[in-house]
């Protein structure tokens, strides 16, 4: 068969014969079907930075480098043009007290298919740093080929030294060593609110670690770890302000140790945090390396920033300790968008990971999670997946333009060891943390398992707690206000935990009869809701396919020996008798009568009738649950 290579050959769009489509026409199939409701409420949405999603995207979004080279600047597609057959390095965190212990378990994992391990040294639960710890933990590893990254903070200085003991004991050159010392003293002051030594004297130490990592060109000497940001509830923009911050000041203490800008960035990585929200974490990623290239470019490093390690660690903040079963799905997302986003290597933290300390099977789910993602789903054979996604490339750069803005008020505070001492860098993150828990606890946003679906009674988990151990006591050279740490679920566990203590004191659970009208056709959004709303603080429900009318209800509330109901139903079916069904309960011995729903302008004769309180989306559920606890307890 002959293909024909004429270039005469006339080109035939897909989209011949059609109306060519346009946005007028679009926005006007819009406001059909929203039946002319604000296009802004109901069509656009916003990040926690207040950056807008669009509900559509076209190539008028393409930015002008979108089909940049890749390995080229701005880097936003990549810092290599060949993808890594793999992808990216699998990490696994390792912490312990117990060498031999430790050993055993980075052995497991390594023979599971993890590629690195970082380990922690010091800070109570982590091995001492010393040569003979990290000998007997490392004792089988191969670390001319497993990098070994150190998470020591203010032990960082005596953990290299051990490590590099550890690479001469083995007869490692300095070519053939593979790893990182994670020093990041500016770090430990956010997240500890303490350094033993001034802030300068903990900068000339980053600088000597990097002298003593410059014949190393697989060994990076000092960290940036926005995840420690993100952890207090940073926004994206906020924890990249703060990595970008970072480096800025270890830049500029290495120049003042005498090593230029194209020799010192190269030694510090690069550790962002990854969560359940996919576009965002690719967007991020893709930033950072625009980001950090811009600073490469103006201190005239050149294409010093292809070589910047981006580290990512899947959300600590995003997991819960109820249900923790879903946090396997959430840590595959955020797994998934590092990988799509083109981090150099991923650290999948256990789904027990707030729960206590992980055993084998925790850490080869986490294992297993990247391996499928590169072995099964090949993610990390093609550079750059999201690129070419009008949505994603306009993410990134209205991300990295908020950043951009946000690193410079930090600068103008004086960099951000100045900015965390005046505590402008904290209370800026307090605020968003703020907003973001208002934002859950009010259902705007949901957290599944903890706040939204939770699931009373044992779910099967109880490792063993975390010991902490308390580090040993020094006197601070430096202090400030730390990072105030905190998981998102913590506000609805800890009412999880407060019924927990109730029912293991006084026999029985905390429980609301539903008295549910109707068929169940008629109540079963309702009643669904505020089983599922009374489940996140530990109240259970008890429920029935539903009643014909109050005599009815109240006799089912009065037999269940309880002394709480709720009336939930259709708007239509309270209407009618709601009311009647109130007064019932409280004839029948109910202590406390709640209605699911907002009432409208009968909440004077609800009320009247009986109803002490109504259940609503909207109401800061904290807040109402803890009060309900207190009526019932």
């Amino acid at each position: 068969m002959t293909v024909p290579t004429s270039t005469d050959a006339p080109v035939l769009p897909l989209a011949t014969g059609f109306t060519p489509a346009t946005r007028d026409a679009w926005l006007a199939l819009v406001d059909k079907a929203i039946k002319g409701a604000d296009f802004e409420k109901k069509m656009v949405s916003k990040t926690a930075d207040g950056l807008r999603i669009e509900p559509i995207y076209t190539p008028a979004d393409v930015l002008p480098y979108a089909g940049a080279t890749i390995g080229v600047g701005p880097l936003t597609r990549g810092t290599h043009v060949d993808s890594n057959p793999l992808g990216w390095d699998i990490r696994q965190f390792h912490s312990g007290t117990d060498a031999k212990a430790v050993n055993a378990a980075i052995l497991d994992d390594l023979n599971g298919g993890t590629t690195s391990i970082a380990l922690e040294i010091g800070g109570g639960n982590g091995l001492p740093a010393t040569v003979d710890a990290l000998i007997a933990a490392l004792d089988g590893v191969l670390l001319d080929i497993c990098p070994v990254t150190l998470i020591a903070h203010g032990n960082t200085p005596d953990a290299a030294k051990a490590l590099i003991a550890v690479w001469e004991k083995h007869g490692l050159a300095p070519v053939r060593r593979r790893g990182g010392f994670g020093f990041d003293p500016l770090g430990t002051l956010a997240v500890f609110g303490a350094l033993s030594k001034p802030v300068d004297a903990a900068l000339a130490d980053a600088a000597a670690l990097i002298i003593a990592a410059e014949d190393m060109p697989g060994v990076t000497a000092l960290t940036s770890d926005g995840h420690a940001y993100h952890c207090a509830g940073a926004t994206e923009a906020q924890e990249l302000a703060a990595m970008l911050s970072t480096v800025v000041a270890y830049l500029r203490a290495a120049d003042k140790a005498g090593i230029a800008p194209a020799d010192a960035l190269p030694k510090i990585a690069v550790t962002l945090a990854v969560d359940a929200d996919q576009f965002l974490d690719i967007a991020k990623l893709r930033a950072a390396r625009r980001l950090i290239w811009r600073i490469a470019e103006a201190s005239g490093a050149g294409e010093a920033a292809t070589k910047v390690t981006l580290q990512v660690v899947t959300s600590w903040r995003m997991l819960a300790k109820r249900d923790p079963w879903t946090n396997i799905i959430r840590t595959a997302i955020a797994c998934a968008g590092g990988a799509l986003g083109g981090a150099d290597s991923i650290t999948v933290l256990p789904f027990t990971f707030p729960l206590g300390e992980t055993d084998s099977f925790a850490r080869r789910v986490a294992r297993n999670i990247q391996i499928v993602c590169q072995e099964e789903s090949n993610l990390g054979r093609v550079v750059d997946p999201a690129g070419g996604s009008w949505y994603v490339e306009k993410l990134t750069e209205d991300l990295a333009q908020k950043a951009w803005s946000l690193f410079q008020d930090i600068e103008k505070q004086g960099g951000i060891a100045a900015a965390l001492q005046s505590g402008y860098v904290q209370a800026e993150i307090a605020k968003s943390a703020e907003a973001k828990a208002k934002a859950i606890a009010t259902g705007r946003a949901e957290l599944t398992g903890v706040s939204a679906f939770p699931i009373l009674g044992d779910d099967g988990i109880a490792p063993k707690p975390w010991p902490h151990t308390p580090p040993a006591k020094t006197t601070p050279a430096v202090t400030v206000a730390p990072l105030k740490m905190s998981r998102l679920g913590e506000p609805f566990e800890a009412l999880r935990d407060a019924a927990d203590a109730r029912a293991a004191k006084a026999g029985k659970p905390f429980a609301v009869f539903l008295a549910s009208l109707g068929q169940v056709v008629d109540h079963n959004v309702r009643s669904t809701w505020i089983k599922n709303y009374l489940a996140a603080g530990g109240i259970a429900a008890d429920m029935s396919d539903g009643y014909p009318n109050a005599e009815a209800a109240a006799a089912a509330f009065k037999a269940s020996g309880l002394d709480a109901a709720c009336i939930c139903s259709s708007d239509a079916i309270n209407a009618e008798h709601a009311e009647a069904t109130a007064k019932a309960l409280k004839a029948g011995g109910a202590r406390l009568v709640l209605m699911a729903g907002r009432p409208g302008d009968r909440e004077a004769a609800l009320k009247s009738a009986g109803v002490d309180q109504f259940l609503f989306a909207g109401q800061d559920a904290v807040t109402v649950l803890r009060d309900l606890q207190e009526k019932l307890g």
